[in-house]
């Protein structure tokens, strides 16, 4: 059993490993941790909830995944990024991969997609599908969003153009 002097010394060693040897230097970096932190998750990594079953199997229903909204400040998204698209505010987005760039023509024949008349290699898809689209092409500021599950028929996928000043960032796989 310990004395007295003991349990003082033990105290004194918690609150100085918590608090530090001065505590209005302690106040102060917390003060900095807290602002960074709001910072970081409210304009460099956003955490959204991905609802729906669009982007099956790489993303489920009611996942978290996180935004990078830094990935596109110095540089253009790339086909094959999985993306957030604003809809609305920063609350309502779609999480969908870019596969065809500005200025592309897009076509889907037999469940393939066709990159100016070339049909695209899709590794992350698991589920055939039977969608027919006549070609067309992006615009110079789009580019052409489609989730990875395309078992649902075409009509009832939310897929198509993005406004690139619409995109949010790019989702850590």
């Amino acid at each position: 059993m310990g004395t007295a002097g003991e349990g003082l010394k033990l105290d004194g060693l918690v609150s100085r490993v918590l608090i530090g040897r001065s505590p209005k230097r302690t106040l102060i970096r917390m003060a900095i941790w807290v602002v960074a932190i709001v910072l970081i998750s409210k304009y460099i990594i956003l955490p959204i909830r991905v609802e729906g079953i669009s982007m099956l199997p790489t993303y489920r229903q009611n996942q978290v995944a996180f935004v990078n909204c830094l990935a596109y400040k110095f540089t253009p998204p790339k086909r094959g990024d999985v993306v957030a698209i604003r809809l609305a505010g920063r609350h309502v987005m779609y999480c969908k991969r870019i596969i065809a760039l500005p200025g592309e023509t897009i076509a889907f024949h037999e469940g393939r997609v066709l990159i100016n008349g070339q049909v695209l290699e899709e590794p992350y898809l698991k589920q055939p599908c039977n969608w027919e689209r006549a070609p067309e092409i992006v615009g110079p500021d789009e580019y052409y969003v489609v989730g990875d599950n395309r078992t649902m028929d075409f009509e009832q996928h939310t897929q198509g153009r993005a406004e690139v000043n619409r995109i949010v960032g790019k989702l850590f796989l």
